[in-house]
């Protein structure tokens, strides 16, 4: 959007743990709060957004998830600007949120209210878009969170040399419900090394699962890397992990960024038989999909990693799909969008 002539400030928290900014072409604030999690973050949080954005001038108020768009709702109503409200996922569907009625029931409330009078709605996947604008009475585009278009040059001896590394990468966050404790438990019986890329709190449980399991020498815990440096891990992996507990329909609509970035870096992937991943497979075939029991798992992972004629069209499909499946195509209607309510 910034090099589209809009003048962009990203607001986001400060952590003890958070790494200095990188300079970018947008302006960028983080807020500082005394608590950092449950009930009175989610209070600060907000309290201290509204007076920020109060005090200082905006056109349009950019809210993300239902955490976010009271405050904004709030003041863009008392200046009369205008407001946009974008659905990274089904919020008052995540895991943490779907089995405690009265705090669902709070944010559900908060989300209706607050984007009553927005200008634009959209989200990341077509049938959360369904979902939501029959939920909430607003009509919501989509705005996939796919990465720019990677070119790499990839020949016949990069692929072998790609499927003979028996290396499977996860990127993403170590938390409940992302599937890493079946996938680890499936190791047992895969000839193949796995990268957990990422931290998150149940990073001391998975390293105790895979010392019990005796998996050491087949499991590396890579910690955090920058995205640039994510991506050259990416690019080495034979395949990529995505499938997910089907805990709450947050992640049952979801079309994760991770998903994406495989296929940009020409790696097959395994991902959740959710409705989102099964249409695009079905339209690329850059991947199968694996129910999450560990059996399961290692069976359709092992389909992947002894069938090298499939595995190389797999990838080649990878390399059509990304030249579709990329943030210079997808931006086209984000720009496309906000000009519209400019």
């Amino acid at each position: 959007m910034s090099s589209h002539g809009y003048d962009i400030l990203l607001v986001g928290r400060l952590l003890k743990s958070s790494k200095p900014l990188d300079e970018k072409v947008y302006r960028q604030k983080r807020i500082k709060c005394i608590f950092n999690k449950g009930m009175p973050f989610y209070a600060e949080y907000n309290i201290r957004l509204f007076f920020f954005l109060l005090f200082n001038k905006f056109d349009i108020y950019g809210a993300i998830d239902a955490d976010t768009i009271l405050p904004h709702a709030l003041v863009s109503n008392i200046k009369g600007k205008k407001l946009v409200y974008d659905a990274h996922e089904y919020f008052t569907e995540v895991p943490e949120v779907t089995d405690r009625k009265f705090v669902k029931k709070i944010w559900k409330n908060i989300e209706k209210l607050g984007i009553k009078k927005a200008v634009l709605c959209y989200t990341v996947a077509s049938e959360l878009a369904k979902v939501l604008s029959n939920n909430l009475g607003k009509q919501f585009k989509v705005i996939r969170n796919v990465p720019f278009q990677k070119h790499i040059n990839i020949d016949d001896a990069y692929i072998t040399n790609k499927y003979n590394r028996r290396l499977i990468v996860y990127q993403g966050a170590l938390n409940r419900g992302r599937g890493l404790e079946q996938l680890i438990q499936a190791m047992q019986s895969i000839e193949a090394t796995l990268w957990i890329i990422g931290v998150g709190d149940i990073e001391i449980e998975l390293r105790a699962l895979v010392k019990t399991l005796n998996l050491k020498d087949k499991i590396i815990f890579k910690g955090l890397y920058k995205p640039e440096e994510l991506g050259k891990l990416t690019e080495e992996a034979t395949l990529g992990y995505n499938v997910l507990k089907n805990d709450g329909l947050s992640y049952y609509y979801s079309l994760s960024n991770k998903f994406f970035d495989y296929i940009q870096y020409g790696t097959p992937s395994i991902s959740s038989k959710f409705p989102e991943y099964e249409q695009i497979l079905k339209q690329y075939a850059v991947g199968i999909t694996s129910e999450i029991d560990p059996t399961e798992l290692s069976k359709n992972i092992n389909i992947l990693l002894s069938d090298a004629t499939l595995y190389r069209q797999m990838v080649t499909n990878c390399m059509q799909a990304r030249k579709e499946l990329n943030w210079e195509k997808e931006s086209a209607t984000l720009i496309q969008l906000f000009n519209e309510i400019k």
